[in-house]
């Protein structure tokens, strides 16, 4: 380890979570700023690298795994979910992650991603969204735009894209949060949240891919972020703007909408509760931006707690121990056609 915290344990710094493998992503890539946060960010935890397993899936973030000098997995394309989802049933002492893209998790792999999600199961998924295939030269993505003109949609894409919040949100899921790659401070603040999260963690991080898709949350990362960042913290009210001169309010009829702040008349800004049982505030923040072109939501949106997977599947196993008796149970359990691999 690095160093000693002064009472006998060792004092962890990114270069315990950092390994030997050198790192190959396209020069500019927003990986880097992420790889970066994610290993600064990790020793917080006062874990040893050992009780950490990241599990990656197919893409530019399935690179993410080989990076990291702790235990990990790079599945096949879109299984990182319930890879990660087994890992976490029977290690239960092991920090479990997934790395994903917008490809890899939301289109062969969105079957697993809402399912882990749904369950509540123990695991942090971190979706790097591009809005394109990077690994494969720039295709279009579940997240690409409608009209998105690339090397499989000539004309341009005819597709409504997925919302990633707002997907995670209607498969119930119990945290939902958004960050930007290069904001490195928000990041962590993002991550740390996450961490402390009992169940499933569901981050969407926007991911500039400076070769097949520059440019595309210029709005949030670039200059104009001041601005266009709408920061949610739990029971503030929803300013933003450079001198959060503007507000989300809730209109008459319900809905939400952006304003001016502080004007004669103006409703008071809403305050932010992500911590409501119900999604539905969650979900109305999700769509006051369809893309990341202007005003866009960054934060935690939603963090409630309920049983997780696996521990609701442990006390059922306990259940069934005490009331049929551990021998009945193992009879039970290899009765019919069984076989032993020696």
């Amino acid at each position: 380890m690095s160093g000693s915290s002064g009472n006998g344990t060792a004092t962890l710094t990114k270069k315990d979570f950092s390994s030997d493998q050198e790192t190959r992503w396209c020069p500019g890539c927003g990986d880097y700023a992420i790889l970066a946060t994610v290993q600064q960010f990790l020793p917080e935890l006062g874990l040893p690298p050992e009780k950490f397993v990241w599990v990656a899936g197919i893409g530019c973030s399935g690179r993410f795994a080989y990076y990291m000098d702790t235990y990990g997995l790079h599945g096949i394309h879109g299984r990182a979910p319930a890879l990660a989802t087994g890992l976490a049933l029977s290690r239960p002492d092991l920090s479990v992650w997934v790395v994903t893209g917008d490809g890899d998790g939301l289109s062969i792999g969105g079957n697993h991603l809402i399912h882990a999600l749904r369950r509540n199961v123990p695991i942090k998924i971190l979706l790097f969204n591009n809005q394109i295939y990077g690994l494969t030269k720039g295709q279009y993505s579940p997240t690409s735009e409608e009209g998105k003109v690339t090397k499989s949609t000539p004309f341009g894409s005819l597709d409504h894209p997925f919302n990633p919040i707002a997907l995670a949100l209607g498969a119930e899921a119990t945290f939902v949060a958004r960050t930007v790659d290069t904001d490195r401070d928000h990041q962590a603040e993002v991550l740390r949240a996450a961490a402390d999260h009992k169940g499933s963690a569901f981050v969407e991080i926007y991911q500039n891919c400076n070769v097949f898709n520059d440019g595309a949350f210029d709005a949030v990362r670039g200059k104009g972020k001041a601005a266009n960042q709408i920061r949610l913290e739990h029971g503030k009210p929803i300013r933003f703007g450079a001198e959060q001169e503007r507000a989300v309010v809730r209109d008459a009829g319900g809905s939400l909408s952006l304003t001016e702040a502080g004007q004669n008349g103006a409703a008071e800004p809403l305050v932010h509760d992500a911590h409501d049982p119900n999604p539905s505030l969650a979900f109305a923040l999700a769509h006051i931006a369809e893309r990341p072109s202007g005003p866009t939501p960054i934060g935690v949106f939603h963090d409630v707690e309920r049983p997780v997977y696996g521990e609701a599947a442990g006390e059922e196993l306990s259940i069934a121990r005490e009331s049929v008796g551990p021998e009945e149970l193992d009879s039970l359990l290899r009765s019919g056609d069984t076989w032993t691999v020696e």
